[in-house]
C-alpha cells in the first residue's frame, strides 16, 4: 500500500512539474482581466514569460492591468455579450499571433448576479447572466478556435461548484451547467485535432462577481418588485432568513484567490493539464459529494439550508 501510494505521488508530483516548452514563445488570451481571477492570473502568466493577451471590459480595468505588468501583456477591451466586439477581438488576435496561433484560451469572464429564489426573478435576469457566462463563452471559443487547433493549444473554461450542484437559483448555476456540457462536447470533438479543454470548478471564494452593492440591499431591491401575492406566499420571515443565509455564505469566502489561478495557470502550462480542476476544500469534502448522491438524498440536505415559507404544506 506504502509502494503504491509514493507510485502515486510520484506520478502526480511528475505530472505537475511536466511543463510545455518555449512558454516565452506562446500567446494566451485571457477573458475578464479586470479584477478577480482573471487579473491575477494575467500577472502570474506574465512572470511566467508568456505573452499575455488581457480582454478587459472596461478602459480602466486595462489601463490599470498594463501598469502593473510588462511588455509582454497586451489589452483589448471585450464585451463577450456582443458579437461584434468578439469579432473584433478575434482579428486583433490573429494579427498579433501570426502563423503560430493562440496556445490556449481562458474564458474566465462572468458575472453571478441577479440570483435568488428563481420566482423572484425575470426572464430578463436569467438572460443577463447566462449570455455573459455562457453564450458569451461559446461565442469567444467559436472565433478562436482556428487559432488554437492551429497551435494545438488548449481552452480554459471557468465553471463553478455550482455547475456540478444548483445551490442558488438564477442564471448563475444554469450557465455553469452550461458551460461543463458545451466543455465536454468540445473536449471530445477537439481531441482529434491535438487540442485539450479543462474546465475551473472552484469552490466559495471573493472576488467581484458579487458585485459592490451590498446584500441586503439587492435583496430587498428583488423583494420589493414582487406582486403582493408572491410576497404573502414567502412570507417576510423567508425573506430574511433567506438573505441572511446569503450574506453568511459571501462572508465565508475564502481571500486566497491564487489557489484558483494557480489551477489555472496549471491548465495552460502543463503537458498533461487536468480535464477537471477543483480548487477549495468546499468543493472537494461538501459539493462534489453532493453531487454524486442520488438526488433524493442531495434534496434532503439542501432543503434543509432552505427557510419554510409562509405558505408551505
Amino acid at each position: 500500500m506504502a509502494a503504491l501510494t509514493d507510485f502515486s505521488f510520484m506520478y502526480r508530483w511528475f505530472k505537475n512539474c511536466n511543463l510545455v516548452r518555449n512558454l516565452s514563445e506562446k500567446y494566451v488570451l485571457i477573458t475578464g482581466c479586470d479584477s478577480g481571477f482573471g487579473n491575477l492570473l494575467a500577472k502570474q502568466l506574465v512572470d511566467r514569460g508568456m505573452r499575455v493577451l488581457a480582454a478587459c471590459l472596461t478602459e480602466e480595468g486595462a489601463q490599470k492591468l498594463q501598469q502593473d505588468t510588462s511588455y509582454q501583456l497586451q489589452t483589448i477591451i471585450l464585451d463577450v455579450t456582443k458579437t461584434e466586439s468578439v469579432n473584433a477581438a478575434a482579428q486583433w488576435v490573429r494579427d498579433q499571433v501570426g502563423e503560430q496561433g493562440l496556445w490556449a484560451l481562458v474564458n474566465n469572464a462572468g458575472v453571478g448576479l441577479p440570483s435568488g429564489p428563481n420566482e423572484w426573478l425575470t426572464k430578463e435576469d436569467f438572460v443577463k447572466v447566462i449570455n455573459v457566462n455562457l453564450v458569451g463563452l461559446i461565442d469567444v471559443t467559436l472565433h478562436m478556435l482556428p487559432l488554437i487547433k492551429k497551435a494545438r493549444g488548449r481552452v480554459v473554461n471557468m465553471s463553478s461548484s455550482g455547475g456540478r450542484i444548483a445551490l442558488i437559483g438564477g442564471g448563475y448555476c444554469v450557465s455553469k451547467f452550461g458551460v461543463e456540457a458545451f466543455s465536454d462536447s468540445i473536449r471530445r470533438e477537439l481531441h482529434f485535432f491535438g487540442v485539450k479543454v479543462s474546465i475551473i470548478e472552484p469552490g466559495n471564494y471573493r472576488t467581484s462577481i458579487l458585485g459592490t452593492e451590498g446584500m441586503e440591499s439587492r435583496m430587498r431591491k428583488l423583494w420589493d418588485r414582487l406582486p403582493q401575492e408572491t410576497r404573502d406566499s414567502y412570507g417576510e420571515e423567508y425573506f430574511r432568513a433567506y438573505t441572511d443565509n446569503l450574506v453568511n455564505f459571501a462572508r465565508q469566502s475564502q481571500p486566497r484567490i491564487s489557489d484558483v489561478t494557480n489551477s489555472m495557470e496549471h491548465a495552460v502550462v502543463s503537458r498533461s493539464p487536468r480535464i477537471r480542476y477543483n480548487p477549495g476544500l468546499d468543493v472537494k469534502l461538501l459539493y462534489l459529494p453532493l453531487a454524486k448522491l442520488p438526488t433524493a438524498v442531495t434534496d434532503f440536505f439542501l432543503s434543509r439550508y432552505l427557510p419554510r415559507p409562509a405558505d408551505s404544506v
